[in-house]
C-alpha cells in the first residue's frame, strides 16, 4: 500500500466515521429503500467528491468517476469504476454510456460544461452543476437563489482557462460560474440542478480557510479576532454538502438552491467561542475592528479566514430554500473537531505552513500594535 493511501485511509476513518473510503466493500450500508441510481462524478478525488462516493456506495448506488487520475491516486473504494481522461478535450471516456445523473464538481470554464454535454446529452436524466454564491453581483445584502448574477466581460468565455482566472486574482470566478450554470441549463433543460454552496469547511479543505481556525485556538494564547464578535459567518462541512447533494439526485430535484448555514444565523463570536469550547482551549480572544486591521493591511477573508469584513452580505446568504429540501448540518464541534484531527494528520511539514491565515510572527506584531493604540 502506497504512503498517499494509506494517509487517504487514516483521514477517512477521521473524517467518514466508521465506513472508510479505504474499505472493500460497502454493501453492508446500503439503504435497500431507495432506488440505485447509477452516478456518474466528474472529479471524485478532490475535497467533497471523495465524500459524494462514499456515501452514493453506502446507499445502493453504483459510482463511476472521471478524472485524470492524478489527484489522490489510489484513494476510492475498488465499487468505483474509475473513467480516465482530461475536461480540456480528452472526453473519450464519456461516449457511448448511459447514466441517470451526472454530478459536475470542478467545473469553472463554461466550455467544460459544453465539451462535457455534448457527450453525455441524451445520455444522462439529470445534470448535478456544484457553483458557488460567489455568482451573485451584489455582495451587500444576503442574496437569495433569483438575486442578479456577475456578467463576464471578458472576449470569449469559451476560450478562458484555469490559468487566466487564477492570473486574474479570482474576478472572473463567479462570473465563469454564472455562465457555466447557464451553459448545463442549455444543454439540459429541466433537468439540471444547481448547487451554489458557501465556504466549505471539514477535513480535506486543503485550503485552510476554515483550518487555521481550530489550529491557531488549538495552540492556545491570546488570539488575533477580527471584527466584531456578532459579525455575520456562513459555512457548511464538506460532508453535509455532499451528502445532501446525492440526496437531491436520488429525489430527482432541478433548480437552484443555496447551500451554506448554519441554519440559524451566527456570529464569528460564537464561532471561535465553539471552536474554544469543543477543543477544551486556553485561548483569549482580543478583538480589533475593522478600521484597524485595515490600517494594519490584515485582510478578510485570507488573513482572517471566515471573516468577511466589509462584504459581510456574502455570509448572510438565504438557504431558506435549501432548508426546505432537507438540507441539514452535523454539530459544529465535530467539524471543528475531524477538521483539526485531520490537519494533524498530514506531515510536519505541511502542518508547518498554513495556506491562510495570518502568521504568528505578524500576529503578535499586530496584537502589539493594538495594545499599544490602546494605552
Amino acid at each position: 500500500m502506497n504512503a498517499s493511501r494509506r494517509h487517504f485511509i487514516k483521514v477517512s476513518a477521521v473524517a467518514g466515521g466508521a465506513v472508510a473510503l479505504g474499505a472493500k466493500s460497502t454493501s453492508l450500508f446500503a439503504t435497500k429503500s431507495i432506488k440505485p441510481l447509477r452516478v456518474l462524478i466528474l472529479g471524485g478525488t478532490g475535497f467533497t467528491g471523495p465524500f459524494q462516493v462514499r456515501y452514493a456506495l453506502s446507499r445502493g448506488h453504483k459510482v463511476t468517476t472521471f478524472n485524470r487520475g492524478k489527484t489522490h491516486p489510489g484513494e476510492l473504494p475498488n465499487e468505483v469504476e474509475q473513467l480516465i481522461g482530461d475536461r480540456n478535450g480528452n472526453l473519450d471516456a464519456l461516449k457511448n454510456r448511459q447514466w441517470d445523473v451526472v454530478i459536475d464538481n470542478p467545473t469553472t470554464l463554461p466550455a467544460w460544461v459544453r465539451d462535457a454535454a455534448q457527450i453525455l446529452k441524451g445520455n444522462v436524466d439529470r445534470y448535478v452543476f456544484t457553483s458557488t454564491i460567489s455568482v451573485y453581483k451584489d455582495s451587500k445584502t444576503g442574496p437569495d437563489e433569483n438575486s442578479p448574477l456577475k456578467k463576464y466581460d471578458g472576449p470569449d468565455p469559451y476560450k478562458e482557462t484555469l490559468e487566466a482566472m487564477k492570473a486574474s486574482g479570482g474576478k472572473t470566478y463567479g462570473p465563469l460560474k454564472a455562465l457555466s450554470e447557464k451553459e448545463a441549463e442549455k444543454w439540459f433543460p429541466g433537468k439540471t440542478l444547481v448547487v451554489r454552496p458557501g465556504l466549505i469547511i471539514g477535513p480535506r479543505d486543503e485550503s485552510d480557510r476554515f483550518t487555521y481556525w481550530p489550529v491557531r485556538i488549538d495552540r492556545g494564547g491570546e488570539v488575533l479576532a477580527p471584527g466584531k464578535p456578532d459579525d455575520s459567518v456562513q459555512y457548511i462541512d464538506g460532508r453535509d454538502l455532499a451528502e445532501w447533494t446525492i440526496r437531491l439526485a436520488e429525489n430527482g430535484d432541478t433548480g437552484i438552491y443555496n447551500a451554506t448555514g448554519p441554519a440559524k444565523p451566527i456570529g464569528m463570536g460564537a464561532m471561535l467561542d465553539g471552536i474554544k469550547d469543543v477543543l477544551k482551549s486556553n485561548a483569549t480572544f482580543t478583538w480589533a475592528n475593522e478600521k484597524f486591521l485595515t490600517d494594519q493591511k490584515v485582510q478578510a477573508w485570507s488573513d482572517m479566514p471566515v471573516w468577511a469584513g466589509a462584504d459581510d452580505g456574502i455570509t448572510r446568504a438565504n438557504i431558506s430554500r435549501a432548508l426546505a429540501k432537507g438540507l441539514t448540518f452535523r454539530p459544529f464541534g465535530e467539524t471543528a473537531r475531524d477538521t483539526l484531527a485531520w490537519f494533524k494528520s498530514w506531515p510536519q511539514e505541511r502542518q508547518a505552513h498554513l495556506k491562510a491565515g495570518i502568521t504568528p510572527e505578524r500576529e503578535a506584531e499586530v496584537l502589539a500594535a493594538l495594545h499599544k493604540k490602546a494605552t
